[in-house]
């Protein structure tokens, strides 16, 4: 008998949804597609946001294509088990963020005009959160963020009611006074903790100056890899039998010829 999914639904949305209810069908499904629920999904969920990033930024319309296809595949996914488990589905996950963009852009939709869209759309969410209860100016804020990114988050909501430095100097003092903790950390313990709030010190400093520290670190890290690629390269395949002089004689090469 044919599956649902060679019955050529109308669509490309409806043939992907008809596709994934056969994977997770228990009648000649997929094993491994039938073992997942959303613990089990969420890190390849992850994942594939991140490499949603990495296409991006390599600038290749073809490779961002095909890597936002794996993450809509993961929406689909997440609903299809919630749908097994007589919960919502995928209709349901369309509405709600249809339902919650036209909610929040009143301006375009609602014909409410107010001149201030950005304290409109912040205005909107705050009476969302107010709906679901009494909560902390840091509820919400999802803990599998990134670190840094979770981070610029909680001091950015912290911010909101008035907790913050009034300029960058707050948080760059605040630098050097956490590098003095650090140093004197009397066990590891204790300097894990302190590094811990040297890095929450150097994003609140990024955010006060314009920065995404996540952004920032992102583009330092592939800064770094290029270099050294290129230093192995020099190297000629040696690069773990030359001294740290050595090594960094050809670093300062391989600045310098970014340079040029």
């Amino acid at each position: 008998m044919p599956s649902d999914a060679a019955n050529s639904p109308a669509s490309p949305i409806d043939r992907l949804l008809a596709i994934m209810r056969q994977l997770r069908n228990p009648d000649g499904g997929c094993e491994w597609d039938l073992a997942q629920d959303f613990a089990t999904i969420a890190p390849y969920t992850i994942e594939e946001a991140y490499e949603v990033a990495d296409a991006i930024a390599g600038g290749d319309p073809a490779a961002i294509c095909d890597e936002l296809g794996d993450l809509l595949l993961q929406v689909v996914f997440h609903a299809q088990i919630a749908a097994d488990h007589g919960l919502f589905g995928f209709d349901d996950v369309a509405m709600a963020i249809s339902d919650k963009m036209e909610r929040r852009h009143p301006h375009i939709f609602g014909g409410e005009n107010t001149g201030d869209v950005r304290r409109q759309w912040e205005q909107i969410k705050a009476a969302e959160r107010a709906a679901d209860g009494p909560q902390g100016a840091l509820a919400g804020v999802a803990l599998s963020l990134p670190a840094l990114l979770r981070a610029q988050k909680l001091q950015a909501r912290a911010a909101r009611v008035g907790f913050d430095w009034p300029d960058a100097e707050g948080p760059r003092a605040k630098i050097a006074e956490e590098l003095d903790e650090v140093a004197t950390a009397p066990d590891a313990d204790a300097r894990t903790e302190e590094v811990g709030d040297l890095l929450f010190a150097v994003v609140n400093y990024a955010r006060h100056l314009g920065v995404d520290a996540e952004d920032a670190l992102r583009a330092a890290n592939a800064k770094f890899t290029r270099r050294f690629q290129s230093v192995e390269e020099r190297c000629e395949g040696r690069i773990a039998e030359l001294p740290l002089g050595a090594l960094e004689v050809h670093w300062q090469a391989v600045k310098a010829a970014e340079r040029e």
